[in-house]
């Protein structure tokens, strides 16, 4: 096989990444943000080096912005370095068919868009009704709340799943100007959400919807993934 066949045949995962570049406070004020440079890179690394092929899709096919204060002038360069991240896909234009699994990372940036966007919730709800691994992490999980089933019911009732949790957005300080709580909204649509101590690595696995706790969930979510994908 030619160097240029093996490359087309290299497996791929599709990173739905927030175009926000702020989160909409209560008080009406605006909160920077993006998404965490930590939760998008020790994934796409993890896959990359297990052989798949990354792409990235934005709402509106511009490139994301990490949040600043997840970076450091090493994880800047890195992200700068992938070329694809800067160009992503538009999401409308994108086939799930063609990917072997769906990943959302978090920062605050999907609770301004993704956890409204009828693209990436019919996308996510598809995928995980193929049978595809899903995974998201931290706040990524914002993502599934836009997620319904063909009768239009949530796709996270009656999952088992995780995310960024009350407390742990009460200690970033937080808590008491956002304008809803990731913890709370999915417990609202159903969904059996399992706290592990805050800022501790904890993922859960249920069928194939992966979810990891915050930042420091990134390398398991990512291995939990490519167990199931078998890599």
């Amino acid at each position: 096989m030619s160097d240029q066949t093996a490359a087309a045949a290299r497996p791929r995962v599709l990173f739905i990444v927030s175009r926000a570049h702020q989160l909409t406070m209560k008080d009406g004020s605006l909160h920077t943000t993006g998404y965490w440079a930590e939760e998008l890179l020790v994934p796409y690394h993890a896959f990359t080096d297990a052989g798949y092929d990354v792409e990235f899709a934005t709402p509106v096919g511009l490139a994301p912005q990490p949040d600043p204060r997840s970076l450091s002038a090493h994880q800047d360069a890195d992200l700068q370095s992938i070329l694809d991240l800067q160009n992503p896909l538009v999401l409308d234009d994108v086939e799930v068919d063609g990917y072997e699994a769906v990943f959302v990372p978090g920062g605050h940036a999907p609770m301004e868009d993704l956890a409204t966007d009828k693209v990436s919730g019919d996308m996510i709800a598809a995928a995980l009704a193929a049978g595809k691994p899903v995974g998201a992490v931290c706040h990524g999980p914002a993502a599934l709340l836009a997620a319904r089933r063909p009768d239009g019911t949530p796709v996270v009732a009656g999952y088992r799943l995780t995310g960024f949790t009350d407390e742990e957005e009460e200690q970033g300080g937080l808590a008491g100007n956002m304008r809803y709580l990731l913890q709370d909204e999915l417990v609202g649509l159903g969904a059996d959400f399992v706290k592990g101590p805050p800022f501790q690595s904890h993922t859960e696995t249920d069928r194939n919807l992966h979810t990891g706790q915050n930042p420091q969930s990134s390398a398991q979510i990512a291995a939990d993934m490519l167990e199931a994908l078998g890599a």
